[in-house]
């Protein structure tokens, strides 16, 4: 639906207040006349300020900056949406919606469908739900100030405003997990120092949404808008652009900076493309390919060791579940490896949020170190940073989520048993599984991975290096490690996708247990469906969750020889009965000390259990 159609005002034209003033300009209403009116104190009225203040409680504590939701029931019922810019504080997001709040019946004459502009960010409030679909309706036409000089160029200027615009967009698509981006693009004529820009999507949205939206806003952006104006705004409730001459209108350096005396695009570095624990990472461009590349900074002789490792190692894998070396540099200086580039970023990023886990690294006798991770285990504290988007999660839907398990299982098989070389990856976790544009998994940062000979079973380390949540227990007591340190860290992956929580870091609310613990008593208990995943409802397969859970734990037994193989792992979720899987006894980080485990080449425990239902 053309929003210009049945709304009104059809073009505002404003003078937007620069971000260094602040001022609480607006709003710049779209009052949609044809979904009627309601009473001042009816219960759509009240659910209206009651959505708005959670969407503002919301947004401004998403990293994204981002809410949609609803509230009420039948003519009560009440759908909406906040997306604040994405370089404002938390507390300005609040008190934007805040604002919005004080507006949204007046502004609009209390029309049951009111969209609301704000320099500091876009509201929406209906009676019919819109939030279904990705078309950017309750749009807000914006223009700017007075035209530019007339000695200037306006082809030029036309033509330099669009580049911007175009490169701001892809930034926002391709380098921020917020969907945001801002521009800047100097020397066009020295009447015009500087053309600042801002793209932004809402959260909900896809990268290739984010981007089809952004799209369709440049392709309109002068039918909107005079060839010589100022400065212009398209506002909708997916995706919004921005232009501007003069002061800068949003706080920080520009993510995207253009010069006109040449072609060159200077991004802001990006770690966000894949996971990595040394250096930064770049999205780039190979020979027309995307790519993303893994450069070392400069100094680092620990990430050099595990750089050379990597390539080493690397170089030599070819399977569709491993991310694809495309090349390297180690020459004058520059250390890079290249990858392909993974769209949809790594699996930690959906399933938690932005904050990744640090690995450990300690030279310390391995009592120690043990003495150092109880101690984290014990008075590590859940941290609200770590929150993520319920529309992010949702995008993992259980399908998804059982293709994810079993393609890293069928990686790790290929890396422990079917490659030249059996290779233990020592560091498998959330934010090591990578997602193409698909959202097929694939393995990635192998800079702690070793090479071991084909009868070799397992081998000792006196430097314990890994992350913490994910390290099997006789590798951090003893410094032993083998392809059942990698099933162990595989079972702690398995626990997290089918709940949606992190083993570290994160806890249930009404239990200071850890995820492993929690899930052992609900297993035990018969009630497993309590602790799957909220954002998937009801839609998934209860036989494929038991069925995972089941392995998972399998995975999680406290001595490698119970632990099965990734062949006997990739046997059990291919089977159709759950019934016939093995016993699994209660899993425990903690063990004797004085015990030495043995390794066997499939250690799958013999034996049946019945398995209780996800009631």
């Amino acid at each position: 639906m053309d929003g210009r159609a049945v709304r009104i005002p059809v073009l505002l034209a404003v003078l937007l207040a620069s971000a260094a003033a602040q001022q609480w300009v607006g709003p710049w209403p779209n009052c949609d006349v044809t979904s009627g009116n309601y009473s001042a104190g009816s219960a759509y009225a009240n659910s209206t300020l009651r959505l708005i203040f959670n969407l503002q409680s919301a947004a401004s504590a998403a990293p994204a900056l981002f809410a949609s939701g609803s509230t009420g029931a039948g003519a009560a019922a009440a759908y909406g949406l906040m997306l604040c810019r994405g370089d404002l504080s938390a507390s300005d997001c609040f008190d934007c919606g805040t604002r919005a709040g004080q507006d949204v019946q007046r502004v609009c004459n209390r029309t049951r469908d009111a969209a609301l502009v704000y320099n500091q960010c876009y509201v929406r409030v209906a009676g019919a739900d819109f939030l279904a679909s990705t078309n950017n309706t309750g749009m807000v036409p914006l223009i700017s100030g007075n035209n530019i000089s007339s000695g200037v160029d306006v082809a030029a200027y036309d033509a330099a405003v669009t580049r911007l615009l175009n490169a701001t967009a892809q930034y926002a698509v391709k380098q921020s997990p917020k969907l945001f981006a801002t521009g800047q693009l100097v020397g066009l004529d020295s009447r015009i120092p500087n053309i600042w820009s801002m793209a932004q999507c809402a959260g909900d949205l896809s990268p290739a949404l984010c981007r089809k939206c952004l799209d369709d806003l440049v392709a309109r952006w002068w039918k909107e808008f005079p060839l010589n104006g100022n400065g212009a705004r398209l506002a909708g409730s997916r995706c919004n652009l921005r232009s501007e001459l003069g002061d800068v209108f949003y706080t920080g350096s520009p993510m995207v900076k253009l010069q006109m005396n040449g072609e060159a695009v200077v991004p802001a570095p990006s770690t966000d493309v894949v996971p990595a624990t040394v250096g930064v990472l770049m999205q780039g461009d190979l020979s027309g390919q995307e790519v993303a590349v893994k450069r070392l900074s400069k100094g680092s002789g620990q990430g050099l060791e595990e750089l050379k490792n990597e390539l080493v190692l690397v170089a030599k894998l070819h399977h569709k579940n491993l991310v694809r070396l495309e090349g390297f540099c180690l020459e004058d200086g520059e250390r890079l490896l290249v990858y392909e580039y993974m769209p949809n970023k790594s699996l930690d990023k959906l399933l938690f949020g932005t904050r990744n886990l640090q690995r450990i690294y300690t030279n310390l006798p391995r009592i120690y170190t043990l003495s150092l991770l109880v101690a984290l285990h014990f008075h590590h504290k859940p941290e609200n940073s770590d929150s993520v988007r319920p529309e992010e999660k949702r995008r993992l839907d259980w399908r998804k989520r059982f293709n994810i398990i079993e393609g890293v299982a069928r990686g790790l098989q290929y890396l422990h048993e079917d490659s030249q070389k059996k290779i233990v990856h020592r560091d498998m976790k959330a934010s090591n599984v990578l997602l193409d544009a698909d959202m097929n998994p694939k393995i990635g940062d192998f800079g702690l991975a070793r090479l071991f000979g084909q009868d070799q079973t397992r081998d000792v380390t006196n430097r314990i290096v890994g992350t913490f949540g994910y390290m099997s227990p006789e590798y951090v007591m003893r410094g032993q490690y083998s392809t059942k340190s990698d099933v162990f860290s595989f079972g702690i992956l398995v626990v997290e996708i089918v709940t949606g929580q992190r083993n570290t870091g994160h806890y249930f609310h009404e239990q200071n247990e850890d995820i492993i613990s929690i899930v052992w008593r609900h297993w035990s208990e018969g009630t497993i469906a309590e602790i799957i995943d909220d954002s998937l409802g009801r839609n998934y397969s209860e036989t494929e969750v038991l069925k995972c859970v089941n392995i998972g734990l399998l995975c999680l037994q406290q001595n490698p020889v119970d632990r099965p193989t990734m062949s006997d792992v990739m046997v059990m979720l291919n089977g159709d009965a759950t019934s016939s899987l093995p016993p699994a006894a209660r899993p425990t980080f903690f063990l004797d000390p004085s015990s030495d485990y043995s390794y066997t080449s499939s250690g799958t425990a013999s034996g049946t259990v019945s398995h209780p239902s996800a009631r």
